[in-house]
Formats: structure tokens, sequence, C-alpha cells
């Protein structure tokens, strides 16, 4: 327990070289908008509603490092193409007074449905595309990590405040990370330094490749969520290490896998009907088959990450982003007095755009989201609340103000 006041939730505060606004952080949730060298109209509007609504920080997601990197068809490829509809997003974001971030990653192995075909520390088999995967090689890897910096400086000039790379949700760091997916024995696998090294490599590259003005941190899987995954005897020496690198300026903390245990990261019912709709009729028929073991429910409590966060606030002393259902002002004064630096929010800001605001505005009602996770489903179609729904413009909430 720190021994000072804990900081004011809605006061600017420092993350790296950046000053956000306040400590609350718009997690990154996929869009499921048209890209944005297609149309950046979309993905602005989504963007500029949270900054207009009071998030200090809000993040666009999920954006792949390189084709082979995608976790689905249609997910954002950073290169040359992209930069100038980025740049119309962070242009938005600070118009309304906030700081942009983008979540850069490699699906690795959740992509192996895709046209990449699912690299991984292994060969290991894919029940969504029913096929294995394919181990990575050396080339691959150190491609791969180049290809995180060259994103990185991409993110840059498109004028992003914060980059934040996915080291989480069974992707390909979270991968070579898992004891269960990772079976090597060479450099990149065997001990927990070994797992490790990929993801001190990509922090490494992409701290020397994007200017100092810039905040890198990492989104870190605590726990797999399946059993022989990775979990916090192990995950808090990975924190260690990549603390003592010295690369990073925070760690957002998370968990659960959308390769193996996609439910482990929402909590709450899982909404297997709305998600089959959303296929042709085979795959929806093999979703609802599959489903209860591969999306079974977790009880639903507010802030459900908090008591594997606390284990990583006892080992380390850098910056921690505390995520995980938080809904309630209360559970955010509550987080920073337990010494985490900054909150992330997704759900409940889908819900309310505006929530933030009307809490600084001295409004400290519980959010109105009611964790039914109907949003999931809607990655398809445009990432929204579907009790709040513009059909004029999918994906952009209509605020609803509450005294």
């Amino acid at each position: 327990m720190p021994s000072s006041p804990p900081p004011d939730p809605l006061a600017p505060a420092a993350l790296g070289p950046v000053t956000l606004p306040n400590r609350i952080v718009k997690a990154a949730t996929f869009e499921g908008l048209p890209l944005v060298t297609d149309d950046p109209g979309p993905l602005v509007d989504f963007h500029r509603a949270m900054a207009a609504g009071g998030v200090g920080l809000s993040t666009v997601a999920f954006c792949s490092v390189s084709r082979d990197g995608r976790g689905a068809p249609r997910e954002l490829i950073v290169d040359a193409a992209a930069v100038p509809g980025l740049a119309r997003v962070t242009a938005a974001i600070h118009d309304e007074g906030g700081k942009a971030s983008i979540q850069l990653g490699h699906a690795g192995p959740v992509g192996a449905a895709v046209g990449g075909g699912g690299l991984a520390p292994s060969k290991v088999f894919a029940p969504q595309a029913v096929r294995f995967t394919r181990p990575a090689t050396d080339a691959d890897l150190e491609r791969i990590i180049a290809d995180f910096a060259a994103a990185g400086r991409l993110a840059v000039e498109a004028g992003f405040d914060v980059v934040e790379l996915h080291f989480g949700h069974g992707y390909i760091v979270s991968s070579f990370l898992s004891p269960k997916l990772n079976r090597r024995t060479d450099k990149w696998g065997g001990s927990v330094e070994g797992r490790a090294l990929l993801a001190r490599r990509v922090a490494e590259a992409v701290r020397e490749a994007v200017d100092p003005s810039v905040a890198v941190i990492a989104k870190l899987n605590m726990a797999d969520g399946v059993a022989r995954g990775l979990w916090l005897d192990q995950s808090v020496t990975v924190g260690r290490l990549l603390e003592a690198d010295g690369h990073l300026d925070a760690l957002e903390l998370t968990g659960g896998s959308s390769f193996e245990a996609p439910m482990y990261l929402f909590r709450g019912e899982a909404p297997v009907a709305e998600m089959a709709a959303m296929f042709p009729p085979p795959l929806r028929l093999g979703l609802k088959l599959t489903a209860r073991k591969f999306m079974p429910s977790y009880p639903f409590e507010e802030a459900f990450f908090l008591p594997y966060a606390r284990q990583f606030r006892a080992a380390l002393s850098m910056p921690l982003i505390l995520l995980g259902g938080i809904t309630r002002y209360e559970t955010v004064e509550a987080a920073m007095a337990e010494g985490f630096d900054f909150v992330a929010m997704g759900r409940a800001l889908l819900r309310e755009p505006d929530l933030i605001g009307r809490w600084a505005a001295g409004a400290r009602g519980e959010s109105l989201c009611v964790h039914c996770n109907k949003c999931m489903p809607s990655i398809y179609r445009g990432t929204h609340c579907v009790l709040v729904d513009r059909p004029d413009r999918p994906g952009v909430r209509a605020v609803t103000r509450r005294s």
C-alpha cells in the first residue's frame, strides 16, 4: 500500500513522457469498422466520441504489424497506406483534448483461419481453423520483431502518443510465454526466460524505433485461463524481466486467450447464440457444438483481475494499468489507493462514451453496462453496445445522459 495519499483519478497524470488528462484509459476493443484505408470516418467518429466523453487515452485496436499477423480478414495492417487515415483518428482525439494510443500485435495462432496460416511457437491444433499451426522459425521471429518496430515508427508518424504492444490473449508473444503452447527447446523456449525472449526483444525494438516523446506500454497476460497455461508464478517473473529491461513505461494487466479461453478475459454470460448467428450455417453449428468447452461462462464481478494484479503490484515498481470489468468510480478510487496508476475500461464505455465526463462533472453513478457481453458479436458489424445502437451510423454510439 502506498504511504502517500492516492492520486486523483481525474487529474492529469504522466504515462512515461506523455501527460494524460486523467488516469482513465479506453481499453483496446477491436472496433470492427471499415478500414481507415477505405473509409476513416467511422473510426474517427468512434474515438472522437471516447475522447469527447472524457477518457484520458483512447486506444485503437487491433492493429496488425504484418499481413500474416491478422486475427480476422479485415483487421487493419499498419503500413504506409494506413497512416493518413490513422492521422485523422489521432487528430480527432487530440481535438477533443485526449491522447491517442494504438495497439500493435501479431495474432500468431489466433490467426490460423486467416491467410497467414497461424504462426505459433510449436505445432498445435487450432480448432477454429481445423488445422495445425506452423512453428515459427528464427527468420520468422526476427522478421516479426522488425515488423513491430516498423509499425511503431508509422504509428508515431500518424500522431499516436502511446504505442501499446499486445503481449496477451494467445497472440504470438503470449503464445511464446505459454508453457502449454511453447514446447520449444531452443533459445525461444524452455525456461521462463527463454519463453520471455520474444516479448523482451519486441519491447526493445519498438522502444528504439519510436520517438522518445512517445510512451511504450504492453498488455501482458497474468494468466491464460487454461490448464498448463501461463499463470502468476511465471507471469510475475516475466513482468520483472520487462521492468528490469527498462523499455516499457507501463504494463496493462490482462488474462485469457482468444485462442483457447476467450470468455476468461470478459467474464459473464457467453453470447453463444449471437456469436453463432454471425457465421455461415456449417460454422454456426460447429460453434454451438463446441461452445461449452471453448466459451464457458465465468461469473462476473467488478475488477475481476484485481486479485491477480495485486501480485504484480507487490512485485514491481513500474506503473501498472488495472482492467477487468470496472464500472464504478469508487472502484477506480480504490485501485488508485492500492497503488495502481491507471485503469482501463472497455464495455462500460461502449455503453456510455460520456461516462468519464459525467464523473468529472460530479455525477458519480455506476455505468449502465449490464455485462451481457452481446457487444462481442458486434465486432463483425461495428463494435457497439446493443442497447444503444445508432443504426444510421454503425459503430457510433448515441450518448445517454443521466443526472
